[in-house]
This record gives C-alpha cells, structure tokens and sequence, in this order.
C-alpha cells in the first residue's frame, strides 16, 4: 500500500497508473470557461503551483478508484493527449461507461480510425476540442506548456483501506466541487445494483430526471426518447411499467448504428465547438421549474412511503435518512427509480412552471403545459400545448392559477404538500380530478387556520391567497356592480409576503383606527414586499391613484378599492366591515 498522501507532478499523474471513475459519478461535464480556467491557471504557473487535490481509492495494485476530482482529472487527461504525452494504455476509463471509453481510446490513438460519431461520447469530445480551439486562439506553444506541467503539482489523497465510501463521501470537502447529497443518494442506489447494464439504467433515469428546467422527455436523447415514450411523446409508453421495462428499451453500448458522418471529419473542422446538443435547443431555457431536484427526490419519497402531510418528509437536512429505505435492496432500489421518472413524467404535465416567452421573457408566467411532438420539414420537434386543451381550456387556466397560489404561499421546500399529493393521485389514476383535490386541500389549510379568530400579521398567508383564487374563480358583485369577472384573463399570482394594511397603520393625515379595526381581516391585502414600501403610510386614495399595478395584485385589494369608489371614494371602518363579512362568506362556502 502506498502512502497515503502522494504529492506529484501533472506530466506524472498518469504514468504506471490506472483510474477507473466509478459508474455513481456524474458524466464528463465540464464546459468551456472550466477549461479555459484550468488551462490559464497551468500556463501562468509559477515554480510549484498546486491545482488542486484527487481523492482516490485503491482497488488494486496501481488501480486507483476515483472519488472526486473526476472532472479536472478528464480534462488533464484531455489535455496531455492534445499535447502528445505518451502513457499506459487505459490509465483513465470508466465503470460501465463503453461510450466513454471508446471515446477515450478513440483520442488516444490520435483520432486516426474511421470512429461513428453515435458511438462516441459528444460530452468528451467537446472538451478535446475546446483545449485544441483555445491553444490556437491564444498561440500556446505546446512545447513551453508541456515544461509547465512539471511545476504544476496535484496532490493524491488515498482514503484509508476498508473504509466506508459512502460516509466518506457526506462529509469530504476538498478544493473540487464536493458530492451534494442527492449525488451521494445515487452512488449508494448504484451500488446496490448488480449488473452494469442496471447501473447504466439507473444512471440514464437519474441524469434525464436532474435537470428539472426542461421537460424530462428532452433529456433524453432522440433514439430512447421514441423508445420511452409514447408516440406524441407526451406520456411514458403503456409497455414501461417497471425498472427492467425500461433497461430492455436502451440499446447495448457496443450495439452497431447506422453508418453516418465519422467524428475524424468533424474533429478536422474547427467549427465542431458550435456543435450543439439537444440540451443547448431554446426551449431548455424557457422554463423554470417549482423545485429542485433534491427537492423533488424528496417529494418522490414522500409519495412511496405514503407520508404526504408531513414536514420533516420534505426537509433537506435529513435528505438521506429519508430515502436510505430505497437502498436497502436492489429490488427497492430499482422500484426508486421507476417511480422516480414515472413521477417526473406526471410532474411535467401536472404542475405549473415559470415560463420565460415572448413579453414575458425578463419576468416570467405561470404556465401548466404538456409537452407534444410535431413534425415538420426538419424532423421532429416538441411543442407546448395546455395540459388541458380544448373544451377544458378554463379548466387549464383555473388549476394553472390554484396551483400558483399553493406555489407563492407555500415557497418553503419542505411545506410543498400538495406536490406530493398531486403526485400520489394521479399515479393512482391519471384522469383524477385534481382540481377538486387541491381545493380541497387549500380549504381544509384555511379551515384550519381558524382565520375567524385571527387578526393583522396572525391571519396565515393561505387565507388571502386562496380568497384570491376563488375571486378569480367565480368572480365577486357588490350592489349590483360586477367587480371581478370569472377567470380573469389578465391576472395572474405574482410572490407575495406582505400583509397591507388599506387604511395604514400611521396615517400621514386623518383620524387613526382602533388597532382592532385596523387588524381587522376586511382592511388587509396580501401583496409583494416592495409593493408594502411604496404604499407606506399612504390613504386608501393615495395608494390607489398612485400604484395601481400593486392594487392589481390581489383581487381582494381590487374590491376594496371598487367598494370605496362606490362610497363616494370613503374607504372607513364600516365598509372594511361589510367587506370583512363578504370574504368570510366566500372562505366559509
């Protein structure tokens, strides 16, 4: 056994050695300014220059398993290939990985064979041709550079022999980026998996479910996309009903493909670096989603351990003791991940989204759409269509708004409830009746508030939030004026915290209320903070003729300010009252 700390040259690192980068670590995914970076800080170096430290394993003799530095490691590795160092062979490769390594000899042997570019991985490639592209940009002599490498030092830090990994990884903290704890979840699901087509499985489901931005079905490449889905895309296929459903979908690494442009061509044309990938298409940038990944990791296991009105079920800081359960076995394991990507296909059709389009590219909207595919003159493409179209467009309109107000009144992670609850009905039936399913939940919230008894900052948030969507819903008349209409087409929830007080609590002018007239719910609106600041101490008329646009954000402060119109533009405390006894109407059915 070697020492357990190794301080060595990067022309060294990879000489008499082999690393394997373990199937639970992420994919090769550094990106142009990470390389650049890496690049610039070896060729300013000066005398020894330390890049950072690897944290290895070891296997066997000379075989180290990597556990983190994976990402600086490919790239040297890259970059001493550019540069024309000669090493063992395989001294870097990948668990499990066959596109990866392939890839890896591919470049190895100089980009000399007539390699398919579906067989390579873009991931790797792309990162070869930055490192080529930023040597000519900036006329590196190769030479000089290679000295470099010998001032520039990494340092190999071995973990200690039979300890356990998976501890190790919670608690490392190195330079590099350190393991978050959803990546420290994949790597203990991986493990208990047996074959390495599992893993690749296990993997493909993880990383198409990370990036919650885009619809899941985009992550994925176009082969398995036709493979998982149905024929619009729009569902995962009715043949897919488990893990092992989805593991005979994925073709075998080494299965041939349809010959096509080779990587040599591309490789010769400086132009490869503009190359994009599927993730780079506009729509991956368009939307934004409610949650986290981690956050809806834990939303998952809510809805499997049937915990769903639960706060500690939600909260991050006892992520892993959450799901350990899904690691117990390989069979909980693989029923995890199934659920894990059936829940994603269902979250993207399900629950809102920020979307950023059109006029509403800087601030956003909310948006409930379901992803489509469409074909046209250059092949095959999604579209974003109401989730229910059609005859149930309002329908779309009302459940996309009562979510938006479970969203800005519920902004904690771990209070999120109705997601899961979202998710558990309709992975029990699809056609479900979710609209009623989330009125429900927000009227027993309400209920449960007892807001009757409740005055000024102790009346809870959903209150006013939900008192908004049903104004929206069904609209609202006061003596014979129609004030708000069903559904308005102009309004939507923006992200309120603050509670106003119409008439203010120290008026720059007039006659001051009790503090229980004041407090009392008929004199309150919910709006954005800023919102609260500018009203400041105004009166109800001054608030009004100045900020109309924060007036607008809440229906309810919308009636206020008809109702005072109405009385002869006097907003007192018996017109707070009578409004007051209106909302409780509405609230209590």
């Amino acid at each position: 056994m070697e020492n357990i700390i190794k301080v060595m040259s990067v022309s060294n690192v990879f000489d008499n050695v082999h690393y394997e980068i373990p199937i639970y670590q992420r994919n090769y995914a550094w990106e142009e300014v990470q390389i650049e970076q890496l690049i610039e800080d070896i060729h300013s170096a000066e005398n020894d220059y330390f890049l950072g430290n690897l944290i290895v394993n070891q296997k066997d003799n000379d075989v180290y398993e990597v556990i983190d530095g994976q990402q600086r490691l490919t790239t040297i590795y890259l970059l001493e290939k550019y540069l024309g160092l000669a090493f063992l062979k395989d001294a870097l490769r990948f668990e499990a990985r066959e596109k990866s390594n392939r890839t890896l000899r591919f470049i190895s042997d100089g980009a000399s064979n007539d390699m398919q570019e579906e067989l390579l991985s873009t991931e790797i490639i792309n990162g070869y041709q930055m490192i080529e592209n930023y040597f000519i940009k900036e006329n590196i002599d190769k030479s000089a550079f290679k000295k470099k490498l010998d001032q520039v030092k990494l340092i190999r830090v071995q973990v200690p022999p039979n300890i356990d990994l998976n501890h190790y990884f919670e608690i490392m903290n190195t330079r590099g980026e350190q393991l978050e704890l959803h990546e420290i979840a994949k790597a203990k699901l991986l493990s208990v998996l047996t074959t390495a087509q599992d893993k690749r499985t296990a993997a493909f489901i993880w990383e198409i479910c990370a990036n919650m931005n885009s619809y899941v079905q985009m992550n994925a490449d176009v082969t398995n996309r036709e493979k998982l889905f149905t024929k619009d895309w729009s569902s995962l296929n009715d043949s897919v009903n488990k893990f092992d459903d989805i593991k005979t979908i994925l073709p075998d690494e080494n299965e041939e493909v349809e010959k096509s442009k080779t990587l040599l061509d591309i490789l010769e044309k400086p132009e490869y670096k503009e190359i994009k990938t599927e993730q780079d298409e506009p729509e991956n940038e368009r939307f934004e989603s409610t949650v986290t990944f981690p956050n809806f990791i834990l939303q998952v296991n809510t809805v499997l351990q049937k915990k769903v009105d639960e706060d500690a079920s939600l909260d991050d800081k006892n992520f892993l003791d959450n799901i350990s359960w899904a690691w117990s076995n390989e069979k909980q394991a693989k029923d995890f991940l199934y659920h894990l990507l059936k829940c994603r296909v269902l979250f993207d059709k399900y629950v809102l989204k920020r979307e950023f389009v059109r006029d509403y590219k800087e601030t956003g909207r909310w948006s409930l759409q379901r992803l489509e595919k469409y074909t046209d003159k250059h092949g095959a493409k999604p579209k974003y269509v109401g989730t229910f179209g059609g005859d149930d467009a309002q329908k779309n309109k009302q459940i996309r708004t009562l979510q938006a107000c479970l969203r800005i009144t519920y902004t904690s992670p771990k209070t999120m409830h109705w997601i899961p609850l979202l998710l558990a009905t309709l992975l029990e039936d699809e056609t479900s009746d979710i609209l009623t399913t989330l009125e429900d939940y927000c009227n027993e919230k309400v209920q449960e508030s007892n807001f009757t008894n409740a005055s000024g900052f102790r009346i809870e948030r959903i209150v006013f939030s939900y008192l908004d969507y049903l104004l929206y819903r069904d609209g609202y008349s006061y003596k014979d004026n129609k004030i708000i209409s069903p559904l308005q087409e102009d309004w939507q929830f923006s992200f309120r915290t603050s509670i106003e007080h119409f008439n203010p609590q120290n008026p720059v002018a007039g006659a001051t209320w009790e503090s229980s007239d004041l407090d009392s719910f008929g004199n309150l609106a919910l709006v954005t903070v800023s919102g609260n600041s500018k009203f400041s101490n105004l009166p109800p008329a001054g608030k009004v003729n100045s900020y109309p646009s924060i007036v607008h954000q809440s229906l309810k402060l919308i009636i206020m300010k008809e109702m005072m119109y109405i009385n002869q533009g006097v907003w007192d405390v018996e017109i707070s009252e009578i409004h007051k006894d209106d909302m409780y109407q509405i609230l209590q059915g």
